[in-house]
């Protein structure tokens, strides 16, 4: 059994960190939802920012009336444009889970502590970046081109934002970390 876990120690350790991380980033970031949820019937404070940042870039290129408002259930804000409903922003859009998992598989992969937190920070802030993108771009895919929205919500805005995701652990694995091809 020893032989084993010292043949595979590599594996075993990846899985314990990347695991081990995801939870505890998980566990964290649930409390911190269910703390807003039994406190105050709002929406937590990063889908908030979410929304509204979405916003102000749809009015920074140029979309007039733009308005981010709470929806009356609470749960979710609504973006508006000139009176049109385009957008839901609920807690799975703001882009918090994405980071977890993210920052959970570069932990796994842990190359020298600098690096690693400023690759950590840096990838996080493009995936936050790359999710307000997204939603402004559904936005007005909605409102100009309302045929593509399924597509461009389940498919394309899915597959784009994961597919970054991807890229940044390659880039990570072959650039950063002891783990490069021989």
């Amino acid at each position: 059994m020893l032989k084993l876990i010292k043949k595979y120690k590599t594996v075993l350790r990846f899985i314990f960190v990347f695991l081990g991380s995801y939870f505890l980033f998980s566990s964290a970031y649930n409390a911190f939802l269910l703390f807003y949820e039994q406190t105050q019937p709002v929406p937590d404070a990063i889908t908030r920012l979410v929304a509204y940042q979405s916003g102000d870039l749809m009015h920074a290129l140029g979309y007039d009336n733009v308005k981010v408002v709470m929806h009356y259930t609470g749960l979710s804000m609504k973006l508006m444009v000139e009176g049109y409903f385009l957008a839901g922003i609920v807690e799975g859009c703001n882009s918090a889970s994405i980071i977890i998992l993210f920052t959970s598989f570069i932990l796994a992969f842990f190359g020298k502590t600098s690096t690693t937190l400023i690759y950590i920070f840096a990838g996080a802030t493009l995936i936050y970046a790359t999710n307000i993108l997204r939603i402004v771009i559904l936005s007005v895919s909605i409102l100009e081109y309302p045929q593509y929205s399924g597509f461009m919500h389940t498919i394309f805005f899915p597959l784009a934002i994961y597919g970054m995701v991807f890229l940044l652990w390659l880039v990570w694995i072959r650039i950063f970390t002891k783990y490069k091809k021989a």
